[in-house]
């Protein structure tokens, strides 16, 4: 069947001809296909023969839907040809739609050689050159491209015929020969759209495909069969279309399911891409082990878009994006999922550079990297970031704001030994009202009686949504606002905690710790604690909320939590108590208001003001410093020309020479338009003056300000978009679905 495929008519050698060589087969075949494995580099991926003959189609055509690689970089590496210096011209993909460029070897490839290349044959000029070495001579590329090409029947276009006959397998002898009849086609089409249907809705509220037996006679076929089924039984078309159709196409097997949803992840991406466009933007990152103890690796971009016609919605892919619209709206998109074999920093950016040279992503386009605390990913000297930073000095690493804001509430939680065992008393009592479900039980029904007698008596009042059942939650060093949650939980389940407690003492057979947790809960000092940390975590709590949002935009005013009643008789401040961890021996006491005063407020509020500057000390930080004078407030009184203009200065890569002559001149029109403009009067920050900019066309007016307020909202804050992805696998892929692998057929 060679002769139908390959065109025996000589090919005509513009400048060499090489030997025919003896074909042979090359060393380490693949024998196996992984479309994960495929690399979109020309310069480092395999060639078509070094992958198993009935597996080549298979390559082929994960290439073909990917495309050639055609990076659109701002300036590409200059080549010295004797006193001058050349480079790559993006320009040449328009006239040679098959041309590639390697980013890792500076190099042309030919998209089409590469995949229907014959081995073993008389080459043309270029033919191996375009393959597989590459090609550089930048000085005379007008007329070696031209010459790659060659006559009529040359082997570059007797490759772009097997490429178009390998799109269109509508013409192919196989084809001719499996023709269906139309009837069947129209069946065919009916099954396909219902599968794909299922699919896109399964996925879109990331419920998992698979069931544990799909057999016909399986009694739960899973998600994806029995949704299947049920569209069938509303829909007669559908079911015809069912019964009729080939045994051996019916759309609803596994390897089916899976390439679905494949097929939906790559559309997706498809449109994030196009949305993002050639804007810059900023990476999140972290990573998280599944359900099978795999670590993944989450990645997000954000970046600012004038237009967004984003219609779908896949929480199963987890490399994101985060970005500005073109309406001037901050935009967070997620993309993949990755798995790594280790946590190292070189790893992280090993895997963090093959998902951007998958879809053609520029390094050199990232302005900004959000990570948590781990110090392989934000270590000063090795870190993820400082990797990074050391390729691209315009990517500013901001560490995760909301995880900043956790370490603050863990430090104060050991501040000092009373709040320290404070907590360590809340635990226990936690534990002790929720060790079984009888004690569960009996909280939530002293819990109701207790709303219901306020009710009754008018202290509280009716309302939709309010006085919902809850229960005590235990604090948690890496869960966001947990303690003051447990703490605002049991300020409001105060007296059901204390008969919970009460009847834990009664019934126990034997001496517990109930009575003592009593005694502790009546007690000023845990009273005290219990408010003062109220106040302190309400502050903390408000703004641990707002950084998780994902059009975050940092305000300073925060209001404290109100202030609940409480009956618990006060000592006197005057009598005088032992020092903690002194013996009454010893003689030495103190008064018990240098005790709560001095012992445990002043410590408690000097070490959540002391842990916030510290874990928030940008505040010095220039870039930061010169972002702030953007902001809208009080008619622009922070607006600063010159601070403004030495962010251009730090940005040089995204301004011209021309660009940093005439941005002061252009910030001191902008600032002098804006303030007069009644319609700025009104912009609270710097993501509604981006949208006010592109409802009056400012942005094309003052297009470098525009610019500086671009930059300035895609640098990452928080993280939290990345860690609600995780929360989306953990849907996915359960226990029982943790060797399916759909989430990485999806990437």
């Amino acid at each position: 069947m060679r002769r139908f495929l390959v065109d025996r008519a000589s090919i005509e050698n513009v400048n060499v001809v090489q030997q025919e060589a003896e074909l042979e087969p090359p060393p380490n075949v693949v024998n196996e296909f992984n479309p994960n494995e495929i690399v979109r580099d020309p310069g480092h991926r395999k060639q078509i023969n070094e992958y198993a003959p009935d597996i080549q189609d298979q390559v082929r055509r994960a290439y073909i839907l990917k495309g050639p690689m055609q990076p659109h970089l701002p300036s590409f590496p200059r080549t010295p040809f004797g006193s001058v210096s050349r480079a790559f011209s993006k320009s040449w993909y328009k006239n040679y739609t098959w041309l590639e460029y390697s980013e890792i070897k500076d190099a042309a490839y030919c998209f089409y050689c590469f995949l229907f290349k014959q081995p073993g044959r008389a080459e043309h000029f270029g033919f191996e050159v375009f393959t597989k070495s590459g090609y550089r001579d930048w000085k005379h590329a007008s007329q070696g491209l031209k010459d790659h090409v060659g006559s009529h029947n040359s082997l570059h276009n007797s490759c772009v015929k097997h490429y178009d006959d390998y799109n269109n397998q509508r013409q192919s002898v196989t084809s001719k020969f499996a023709k269906a009849t139309k009837e069947s086609e129209e069946l065919y089409k009916i099954r396909l759209t219902c599968s794909l249907d299922c699919s896109r809705y399964l996925i879109a509220q990331g419920m998992a495909f698979r069931g544990h037996d799909e057999s016909s006679t399986s009694l739960n076929k899973g998600n994806f069969r029995e949704m299947v089924d049920w569209v069938k039984s509303q829909n007669e078309k559908v079911r015809d279309a069912f019964d009729r159709g080939g045994k051996n196409c019916t759309m609803t097997c596994g390897d089916i399911q899976k390439e679905l949803a494949t097929c939906c992840a790559h559309e997706v991406t498809k449109v994030i891409m196009e949305e993002l466009g050639d804007r810059q933007f900023s990476v999140l990152i972290d990573e998280s082990r599944d359900i099978s103890v795999k670590e993944q690796m989450a990645v997000m971009l954000r970046l600012v878009v004038v237009f967004s016609n984003f219609q779908f919605s896949l929480p199963i892919i987890l490399y994101a994006a985060k970005f500005l619209n073109d309406k001037g709206n901050v935009v967070e998109r997620f993309i993949a999922l990755h798995h790594v074999t280790d946590t190292s920093s070189k790893s992280l950016k090993d895997a963090l550079y093959g998902i951007l040279d998958k879809y053609t992503l520029s390094i050199s386009r990232i302005r900004g990297q959000g990570y948590d605390g781990a110090s392989n990913m934000r270590g000063e000297f090795n870190g993820l970031q400082r990797k990074i930073l050391d390729e691209n000095p315009y990517a500013f690493y901001v560490h995760c704001y909301a995880h900043r804001l956790q370490l603050v509430v863990v430090s104060v939680t050991s501040s000092c030994s009373s709040i320290h065992d404070f907590f360590e008393y809340i635990t226990l009592i936690v534990n002790t009202t929720s060790a079984s479900c009888k004690r569960r039980d009996a909280l939530t029904e002293a819990q109701h009686k207790d709303i219901l007698n306020k009710l009754e008596s008018g202290e509280i009042s009716r309302g939709r949504g309010l006085h919902q059942s809850s229960s005590l939650t235990r604090p948690g060093d890496t869960r966001w606002g947990s303690h003051h949650t447990t703490l605002l939980r049991l300020d409001q389940m105060w007296s059901s905690v204390l008969k919970v407690l009460s009847m834990v003492d009664e019934d126990g057979r034997g001496p517990s710790q109930a009575a003592g947790l009593i005694e502790k809960m009546e007690s000023f000092k845990f009273a005290f604690i219990l408010r003062l940390m109220l106040k302190l975590f309400g502050i903390t709590n408000e703004l641990s909320n707002i950084l998780q949002r994902k059009d975050l935009n940092i305000v300073n005013a925060m209001e404290l939590v109100d202030v609940v009643k409480a009956r618990i008789l006060v000592p006197n401040m005057d009598d005088e108590i032992p020092v903690r961890g002194r013996s009454r021996a010893e003689g030495r006491t103190i008064t018990n208001l240098h005790h709560y005063r001095a012992e445990i407020f002043y410590v408690a509020i000097d070490k959540i003001c002391v842990e916030m500057d510290h874990r928030f000390s940008e505040g010095s930080n220039i870039i930061l410093d010169c972002f702030s004078c953007l902001d809208p407030k009080n008619s622009f009184s922070k607006f600063d020309v010159d601070k403004l203009a030495r962010l251009a200065d730090i940005y040089h890569a995204d301004f011209s020479d021309d660009d940093r002559g005439t941005i002061r001149d252009q910030l001191e029109t902008y600032v002098l338009q804006v303030r007069r403009n009644a319609s700025f009067s009104t912009c609270e920050d710097v993501q509604s003056l981006a949208m006010k900019m592109v409802q009056t066309e400012k942005h094309l007016v003052f297009p470098l300000v525009y610019k500086l307020i671009e930059l300035a909202l895609i640098l990452p804050v928080s993280t939290a978009s990345v860690e609600r992805a995780f929360s989306a696998m953990k849907i996915i892929k359960s226990k029982l679905r943790n060797k399916i692998n759909m989430c990485g057929s999806m990437t």
